[in-house]
């Protein structure tokens, strides 16, 4: 994921077309990115350190009370809290192969047992996943759609799963490419949080938002355990003007209906000119493949 700047210098090069970190083509929401204007005049200002704002709106948003919701700088730093938080060197992290790097990275961080599970077709076996938790067992994750490999769990899939985990352990569910997913057998992490199971949804703005430079993402979890994040959590981890363009793409449907529709329209249409090619693909319910 080098910078565009950067291979322009190495090879010489005008024009690059990047495709390595599956950003949003269309750009940020008008709304957004006027919002960060207005924001400019006040960046000699710290920003509003729990995002107040922006909080009490993704409280409306998802049915949840605000003092349920964690914000980071990305949803990678929550990943990262989430480790500083709760483990320790005689803990246990699962994840599956092929997921994300940084939750393995969580786990190595604070020198705990990183458990990593195969995959099935390109996807998160959490049957597996289920019987590789024990009561070391501090945080599993789950990426739902999964970054590398795009592909998603169901909601069947996942039933089964919290039917043999136990709450000892936080189940992290993360939904950075959610509002892409058009599978009706898919249900966001927030199904189970309602009720009551000791889960994390994370969110981010980076991607249908359009808005990956600003670092915006945001946790739906227990009081308690937002509670002992925010402990650690640094102060001011959101910027002032990443809280405005978030809150204003929040209000722009329709920017965020055009991203889903680009991805409908080009997702199948790729796969069928890389399989002319003979090029294999695992599918997938993301903004990628």
């Amino acid at each position: 994921g080098k910078p565009i700047q950067e291979v322009q210098r190495e090879y010489g090069l005008r024009s690059i077309i990047k495709l390595a970190s599956n950003e949003n083509a269309l750009g940020p929401s008008p709304k957004a990115l006027a919002a960060i204007r207005k924001a400019v005049p006040m960046v000699h200002r710290y920003p509003e350190g729990s995002c107040h704002y922006l909080r009490e709106r993704l409280a409306r948003v998802h049915k949840v009370r605000a003092e349920e919701i964690i914000f980071g700088n990305g949803s990678d730093e929550i990943i990262e809290l989430l480790g500083k938080t709760f483990l320790h060197t005689d803990d246990e992290v699962v994840v599956s192969d092929h997921a994300f790097i940084r939750y393995a990275m969580a786990g190595r961080l604070m020198g705990a047992r990183v458990v990593t599970v195969p995959m099935r077709g390109y996807t998160h076996d959490v049957a597996a996943m289920a019987e590789a938790v024990t009561p070391n067992t501090r945080l599993v994750f789950i990426a739902n759609p999964n970054n590398p490999t795009g592909t998603a769990v169901t909601m069947a899939e996942l039933d089964a799963y919290f039917e043999r985990v136990s709450d000892l352990a936080i189940t992290v569910l993360d939904e950075a490419y959610a509002e892409f997913v058009t599978d009706r057998r898919y249900e966001s992490g927030l199904r189970w949080f309602r009720k009551g199971r000791n889960v994390m949804v994370l969110r981010t703005f980076s991607k249908i938002h359009g808005l990956a430079g600003l670092r915006v993402g945001y946790g739906v979890g227990r009081a308690d355990v937002v509670h002992y994040l925010d402990r650690i959590r640094p102060p001011f981890n959101v910027n002032g003007p990443a809280q405005a363009a978030a809150l204003a793409a929040l209000e722009d449907r329709a920017h965020v209906a055009r991203s889903l529709n680009l991805v409908e329209k080009e997702r199948p249409r790729m796969q069928r000119a890389l399989e002319a090619l003979g090029l294999r693909s695992a599918g997938g319910d993301a903004s990628f493949f």
